[in-house]
């Protein structure tokens, strides 16, 4: 026995909830307390001198004797069986889950390994019955959306009937400005919706039930200005979940090669105005973009879409990442082979430990997280870049704000 007072050992041994195992260098069992004894269906001495394989399923035990070797060799505590499922051995044959947590000794000269063991039958079925609830849950996720595809159906033929009484009232009323402005809303409704069910699409999907919901319930004239707010939480909500779909489609084109590009020679006048006058719709309270200087006459021959594409990128990234009452500069200058974009903010910046993965796709900084996005847009920019023969940097400080610089030849390439 390694234990030279039986009394205390009995005592200390026997307190113990958990099953112990205490076995020696040859992976002999030398002691097991009566939690081990009866989790394993043996009587009270049956474990003593047989090997530790005795608990342990025929099908892990061509390597296990490598890891004791290993923790014997080692000497310091720690959970068994990280990052892979246990299960031990019942007397009758029976298998079940554990938890096994490993303590070195030295007594008497004699080095042992002490196994803390836990079944945890109950929290696996826990686990399975949670697993069930979550499918379950997915399943009825997957009808509200079928649901709800049908009704922007029924939205989508209202609309329609929508669109033929306004143009009555513009005959009539003579008020074409007016009629043009609530045509484009409810034109904005027509965005082709797609059913994806993803941890992105949850919140806006929710939104746009419970506004298609309510809009039915508004059917007197007078309540047109609450039909026209729930018209608008609909339009932004699609808007968003369009452009997540455009992005992924962005990134499989990406990557089998299909992306064509169309070269051609443009001002950056163009670009430059049609950027800010999408981004202007986006701005915050106080929010002002500050033009570039000196860039009439300046052109390229590029992608157009994709010069626009990156540069709205990074203004409306500056744009969702600085407090209201800020300044978002854009500065572009060009010598003979290359120009250069920048666009610099006031924001949250990006933590310094994250930057080497803002472009990785996917990927969010940690002080981003609360913000709606998918972590894609810079990805698929610096790709588009990368094909033409450009590159994108930037310069950031937490709660200082980021310069975003792209670089591209005056002149592409096929």
């Amino acid at each position: 026995m390694i234990f030279q007072d039986k009394d205390v050992f009995n005592v200390l041994f026997e307190a113990v909830s958990e099953g112990v195992i205490v076995v020696d260098q040859t992976q002999h069992i030398v002691a097991a307390n009566e939690s081990a004894v009866s989790m394993f269906g043996y009587d009270d001495d049956d474990l003593i001198n047989k090997h530790l394989d005795t608990l342990i399923p025929k099908t892990y035990r061509a390597n296990h004797h490598k890891h004791v070797d290993g923790f014997m060799k080692q000497q310091k505590k720690r959970q068994m069986g990280q990052g892979r499922d246990l299960f031990g051995a019942h007397k009758n044959g029976s298998t079940f889950p554990v938890e096994a947590g490993l303590n070195p000794l030295h007594i008497n000269g004699e080095n042992y390994i002490m196994a803390l063991v836990i079944d945890i039958s109950v929290r696996k079925q826990q686990e399975e019955e949670l697993q069930e609830l979550n499918d379950e849950l997915e399943r009825k996720v997957a009808s509200r959306t079928e649901q709800l595809s049908a009704t922007v159906e029924e939205l989508k033929v209202a609309n329609q009937k929508r669109d033929i009484e306004i143009k009555k009232r513009i005959e009539a009323q003579n008020k074409i400005s007016d009629a043009l402005k609530k045509e484009k809303e409810l034109n904005d409704l027509k965005t082709k919706f797609l059913s994806l069910v993803s941890h992105e699409f949850k919140t806006p999907l929710s939104g746009i039930l419970t506004s298609a919901m309510l809009l039915s319930k508004y059917k007197l004239e007078e309540q047109q200005e609450r039909r026209d707010k729930h018209i608008k939480t609909i339009t932004d909500k699609v808007h968003y979940l369009n452009n997540i779909l455009n992005d992924f489609l962005s990134i499989e084109k990406l990557e089998t090669g299909k992306v064509s590009y169309k070269l051609s020679n443009f001002m950056l006048t163009k670009i430059v105005d049609e950027v800010i006058y999408n981004a202007n719709m986006l701005l915050k309270e106080g929010q002002i973009i500050k033009y570039p200087e000196g860039i009439d006459g300046l052109s390229l021959y590029q992608d157009e879409k994709i010069v626009e594409l990156a540069l709205s990128n990074l203004v409306h990234n500056a744009i969702k990442y600085s407090p209201e009452h800020s300044e978002i500069s854009i500065q572009i200058n060009q010598d003979k082979t290359t120009t250069t974009f920048s666009v610099k903010d006031n924001g949250i910046g990006i933590p310094e430990k994250d930057q080497k993965q803002i472009f990785n796709r996917y990927f969010r900084s940690e002080n981003a997280l609360l913000i709606q996005g998918t972590g894609i847009g810079l990805n698929i920019v610096k790709s588009h870049l990368n094909n033409l023969g450009g590159e994108i940097n930037f310069f950031s400080a937490e709660n200082k704000g980021s310069t975003f610089t792209i670089k591209l030849p005056n002149k592409a390439t096929q």
